[in-house]
């Protein structure tokens, strides 16, 4: 590592001088900016002035705009999710928001165990998110502080095919539009989707899903979500389509799903069901497959070297985006699945794709700003929304993160 710029006194690059009682956190950030192994940081400081650290390792160059010294304060009790406040409040920006967090990410092993926060906040964070578990009650609450934003909110920035999941930019695809298409197109294809076949869909989103089955593969679907905004835009746009004989959306809890299906297809729902769920609900996968039957889920997991302390330290997205949300890691995936009579058959990981998704949706939702704050939104949640997007999109960048669409059968025997 080394730091270049204005060398104070101390002789080790720490701009103390001109900035008052910022200069303690400043000087200690500045401090902790040293451990920076990977990469290149540009520090703007208060006062206009700058130093740049650089890692002995290449990678991601980002900037990092100070306003105070608060991120501090903020960081060292809250570690990275008070960090993320910190922008949510102003204290700092970035030009290049994704780059910076994914530099940051790529240096997590440097920052210790201050990148957790302290034990009382942490502990804080626990309980606050064991009171949002996903009761049948507790799911439709969850769901409802996200999205039920509103319709008009998402089609604002979301593509026309209002799918709000991970893209596949296969075969040379390059809009936002058909590698959503393709997306569903590729899953429906692995379970062996065709005509007159039984579908349950769980997790409707916004019908795009259903309707393609229905209209491309001639299935039969029956397809449940619990977001009353989402429900209503769906049945809508099947009535339109002319698809009522043959699409069914329910306002309905999985859990309360009876009979069983050919198929079974979920799209990035599972991250919903909460840790004490996961085997509920791979049980009801099991008993609503028929022997033959295959379910094709698309699931957001976190690397399993991470899972462990993201599973006692519950990270920014559970806190503002997604309140009692869970990811698994893969090993875990596929042993709560097996425990539950199911085998993989089949699977592909697309991370990349989705860091280009969510790269696309933040220069869509910073496009469509002017018309969303129409609608009463302020600018916090504007930070909010530009910092999720972010946030993931970096983690896709470093593998902390990845996507997979996943084939599971009934076990044999």
């Amino acid at each position: 590592m080394k730091m270049v710029g204005h060398r104070t006194a101390d002789g080790r690059g720490r701009a103390i001088g001109n900035l008052g009682r910022h200069g303690p956190a400043i000087a200690a950030l500045l401090a902790m900016s040293e451990r920076l192994v990977i990469g290149r940081l540009t520090i703007v400081l208060p006062d206009g002035s700058q130093r740049v650290v650089e890692g002995e390792n290449p990678g991601p160059a980002a900037t990092i705009v100070l306003r105070n010294g608060r991120i501090m304060r903020r960081y060292m009790t809250g570690g990275a999710v008070g960090f993320a406040e910190s922008f949510l409040d102003g204290d700092w920006d970035s030009p290049d928001l994704s780059t910076l967090l994914e530099l940051l990410d790529r240096n997590q092993d440097a920052w210790g165990t201050s990148y957790y926060g302290s034990t009382l906040n942490r502990a804080i964070r626990r309980l606050q998110h064991a009171f949002r578990t996903n009761t049948k009650h507790g799911s439709r609450r969850n769901i409802h502080a996200h999205y039920d934003l509103g319709n008009d909110f998402f089609a604002s920035w979301l593509d026309p095919t209002m799918l709000y999941s991970a893209a596949a930019f296969v075969d040379g695809t390059k809009e936002l539009a058909e590698a959503q298409l393709a997306k569903c197109r590729r899953l429906l294809k692995m379970i062996g989707a065709g005509p007159g076949q039984r579908l349950l869909e769980i997790g409707s989103g916004w019908g795009t899903f259903a309707i393609l089955a229905a209209k491309e593969y001639g299935m039969k679907v029956t397809s449940l979500t619990i977001s009353q905004e989402q429900l209503t835009y769906a049945r809508r746009r099947v009535a339109e389509e002319g698809l009522n004989e043959q699409v069914e959306i329910r306002f309905q809890d999985y859990r309360d799903v009876e009979g069983q299906f050919d198929k079974i297809a979920s799209i990035e729902m599972f991250e919903a069901v909460g840790e004490s769920y996961w085997r509920t609900f791979f049980d009801k996968l099991r008993a609503c497959l028929t022997p033959d039957g295959a379910a094709g889920l698309q699931i957001i997991t976190i690397a399993d070297d991470h899972f462990s302390e993201y599973r006692r330290t519950p990270d920014f997205i559970q806190r503002y985006i997604f309140p009692g949300g869970m990811l698994p890691s893969p090993s875990i995936l596929k042993s709560v699945s097996r425990s539950a009579g199911l085998q993989e058959t089949d699977s592909i990981t697309f991370g990349g794709d989705y860091a280009r998704t969510l790269g696309l949706w933040r220069e869509r939702f910073d496009l469509a700003w002017s018309s969303i704050v129409e609608r009463g939104f302020d600018e916090r949640f504007r930070r909010i929304w530009t910092y999720y997007l972010a946030y993931c999109e970096a983690g896709f960048r470093t593998g902390s993160i990845d996507v997979v669409q996943t084939v599971m059968r009934p076990s044999q025997g």
